[in-house]
């Protein structure tokens, strides 16, 4: 059975992704700041075997407690999602450092420390794969989210250089990039900034976004770790690692270089 690691499980896109890797027979690791017993209660339903961790993904003690568990449960995994993150809506000018580094600890640190403990054993194993989930303001600049933007632009460089050092080891990294998900944390963001301001012409339209319940081909298809399985799977060049995927917007798929947005464009709700 192969095992698979996703944080920020406990709701939204982090939810989803969990039952759609339960559906498709895999064990689950999550990992939330809070108990995403929801999720598990979900999974469960679905037979799948799963363990549940609350704890900040910021420490990197937490990251090692947690690590240690699902090589105590499984002694191995195969995929790491790496969904957790946190947003902070203000104009630039008045952010604080505290919460600048704060969004950054959770949103880029926190995906390189899961990426280093589970990587190694994927290394070990020779094949595995993460999956970061960026966002299109890691493509764009939108107002407001100076600290989130970075955040995100800095994920996919992260996941560009991992890929450069493990895609020839067996070890796929890639982005996903999705627009606007009508999530928990979105819905608690939308009051911050009463009229979105958006400084790129390629920016996304706010009226456009995905349910989390409608997540895209992506989803189904970057988990794939075994040889037999992507030398069937289509389109073929995106069996290489690397390269961010934006999914759930047509602007954000316009600047996204992969065959498969077209079709993550139509999957929109």
């Amino acid at each position: 059975m192969e095992v698979a690691v996703v944080t920020g499980a406990a709701q939204g896109i982090g939810r989803r992704t969990a039952e759609i890797l339960a559906e498709r027979g895999f064990a689950l690791a999550l990992i939330d700041l809070r108990e995403p017993s929801q999720t598990l209660a979900a999974l469960k339903s679905r037979n799948a075997d799963a363990l549940s961790f609350a704890a900040d993904i910021s420490k990197e003690t937490a990251i090692s407690e947690f690590a240690s568990a699902v090589e105590s449960r499984w002694g191995r995994v195969d995929v790491l999602v790496n969904n957790a993150g946190v947003s902070f809506i203000a104009p630039a000018e008045t952010m604080s450092a505290k919460d600048y580094r704060r969004v950054l600890e959770v949103n880029l640190v926190a995906p390189f420390l899961l990426a280093q403990a589970f990587g190694k054993k994927m290394l070990a194993a020779g094949q595995g794969s993460i999956i970061n989930i960026a966002s299109v303001a890691g493509l764009l600049g939108i107002a407001d989210r100076a600290a989130y933007n970075a955040s995100k632009h800095g994920l996919i460089g992260l996941t560009r250089t991992l890929a450069a050092e493990w895609g020839g080891r067996g070890v796929r990294v890639n982005a996903v990039c999705p627009g606007w998900v009508k999530t928990e944390m979105d819905v608690a963001d939308r009051p911050a900034v009463a009229t979105p301001r958006r400084t790129s012409p390629a920016a996304c339209p706010w009226d456009v976004s995905l349910l989390p319940t409608t997540l895209p081909a992506p989803w189904h298809f970057l988990p794939t770790t075994t040889p037999a399985a992507l030398s069937t799977a289509t389109p073929s060049r995106s069996t290489a690692a690397g390269p961010p995927m934006a999914v759930g917007n047509p602007s954000a798929c316009a600047i996204a270089d992969n065959p498969l947005r077209i079709q993550s464009c139509e999957a929109r709700a």
